[in-house]
């Protein structure tokens, strides 16, 4: 057949169908890769893995590199060690990927950092922690992370080389003991020259207690997919010229594409024959684990969640629409606590208190009785130590939960766990009721206010706070709201007060009667 006359309108068709046939493969393999990425978790990360060697990663390299940052950033909480692990076992096979992947990461992170995109930071950063764990990155760039963050530090760059440090310190403390105590000194001197807000000091003294409790920890069902001397480590630089080459993320024709799918046919063999080899053992394990391993509620998820609450608050412009994007959090049961603990710690981060937090508050009461619950402990669990708060922390506490009093979200019950006398209170805590009861007074007004304490289904409840025991408690409570401007509150009591005091009276002198007949 050599030598045989084609007609050049025969190889134009040729030419047009083997154009096609790349281009709708490009096309199922961009749609595999997608699918197979947007499905990856921790429990199924082994049979996507699999899956994924089964497409020619070589030629759509860019393309999970692309799709992998892509689904890390929408979900740094829940994917990026899921995701940092994906990328671990796919380099050990193909380490140009994982080099690619590194580039466009370093280069986000640059990004981010120069356009003081926080919330983008703190992703991309998360996903540097976790391939530096699975040892696919090297220590050089993580140390280069941080001299970039503790240069000139702030507020914000504090709390993400916090948030770094927190996930991959104990990798960086085996790996360069000496470079990780430098920066860890860094630290502690930023914390105490005392020059941030309260909030990142906290953030830097729950660093400190965590490298005393040896940093996070990989979780087992993720670090044990590679071996160790299988794995090929990186070290790239945020000085070197990076080159995304990001013409891999589009389809472009190849000359050689049927040869070049042939021999990823060989190499898939090669690799998934390897695979199946190791999966059978895996696959026991799995099994066994299935059963067992249903819910993750380690402190790291907490952490997360903490952090995905704290983010959607501080980006939302308005109550209504916080309320709406935290809803859409989905929350194991039993979270709900966390979720009212953290809008309550943001209402107290700030300098002064913001109606916002108030009204966030007040819509999940309405929501359901379990946020009414959970506010309602917190406000006991606070009362409790409110001596450990500072003033304005204080200050801001008691009038968001006097919004929620004055607004019916929280119930009135709650005063029954104030026992408003000499001895049960300090002065954290009798600041605590002066602002909450000031408060309450602007909001209702006094006549409101006072007709609410004299609701005689209450009478027990505000027992506490206008104590009938003893006249000395009784006198003590009239004292104190008369001293911070509440006097008209005080007339029952006062009543009550007289009544104690002539049974005092009739009391001693009918003792004195006594006396005398003895006598």
């Amino acid at each position: 057949m050599e030598g045989l006359y084609v007609p050049a309108f025969m190889k134009k068709k040729e030419k047009q169908k083997k154009s096609d046939l790349e281009r709708e493969s490009w096309d199922e393999l961009r749609r595999r890769i997608t699918g197979l990425v947007n499905k990856v978790n921790a429990n199924n990360l082994n049979h996507v893995v699999l899956e994924l060697l089964e497409e020619n990663l070589i030629r759509g390299r860019g393309l999970l590199c692309r799709c992998c940052l892509k689904s890390q950033i929408a979900s740094p909480d829940r994917l990026s060690d899921v995701i940092a692990a994906l990328i671990a076992v796919v380099n050990s096979r193909f380490p140009s990927i994982g080099h690619l992947l590194l580039r466009r990461l370093v280069l986000q992170i640059g990004r981010a950092y120069d356009r003081n995109d926080k919330p983008l930071l703190l992703a991309v950063v998360r996903f540097l922690a976790h391939l530096v764990n699975l040892r696919v990155a090297g220590e050089t760039v993580a140390f280069e992370l941080l001299q970039m963050l503790l240069g000139e530090p702030n507020a914000d760059t504090v709390e993400v080389g916090a948030a770094f440090v927190a996930e991959c310190g104990a990798t960086l403390q085996e790996l360069s003991p000496r470079a990780f105590n430098v920066f860890f000194d860094i630290f502690r001197g930023i914390l105490h020259q005392g020059d941030l807000d309260y909030r990142s000091q906290c953030l830097l003294e729950s660093l400190l207690t965590l490298r005393r409790s040896s940093f996070k920890s990989i979780r087992p069902q993720l670090d044990v997919l590679v071996d160790p001397d299988e794995q090929v480590t990186h070290e790239i630089s945020f000085f070197d010229e990076i080159d995304p080459e990001t013409s891999l993320d589009v389809f472009k024709p190849d000359p050689e594409f049927l040869q070049n799918e042939r021999k990823y046919e060989q190499l898939k063999r090669e690799i998934l024959g390897e695979e199946e080899e190791d999966g059978d053992d895996e696959d026991e394990d799995e099994d066994e684990a299935a059963g067992s391993v249903t819910q993750d509620h380690t402190e790291t998820n907490l952490v997360n969640l903490r952090r995905t609450i704290y983010l959607t608050i501080m980006s939302s412009l308005n109550f209504e629409e916080a309320g709406h994007k935290l809803l859409q959090i989905r929350l194991e049961p039993g979270q709900e606590m966390e979720l009212c603990v953290m809008i309550l710690g943001c209402c107290t981060d700030e300098r002064v208190f913001h109606s916002f937090y108030g009204h966030l508050g007040h819509r999940f009461c309405l929501r359901s009785k379990t946020y009414r619950e959970c506010f309602e402990n917190l406000f006991v669990q606070q009362y409790s130590t409110v001596h450990r708060l500072e003033t304005n922390r204080l200050r801001s506490m008691a009038m968001f939960f006097a919004h929620l009093l004055a607004a019916d979200s929280l119930p009135w019950h709650v005063f029954a766990y104030v026992r408003l006398t000499e001895e049960d209170t300090t002065s954290s805590s009798r600041i605590f009721v002066k602002i909450l009861f000031q408060e309450l007074s602007e909001q209702l007004g006094l006549k409101a206010l006072n007709e609410k304490l004299q609701d005689p289904s209450m009478e027990e409840i505000f027992d506490s706070i206008f104590p009938k025991d003893h006249p000395k408690n009784t006198r003590f409570s009239i004292n104190f709201f008369t001293s911070v401007g509440l006097g008209g509150i005080t007339q029952k009591p006062r009543q009550v007060l007289a009544k104690l005091q002539n049974a005092e009276v009739i009391d001693e002198t009918e003792r004195k009667h006594k006396r005398r007949r003895r006598g």
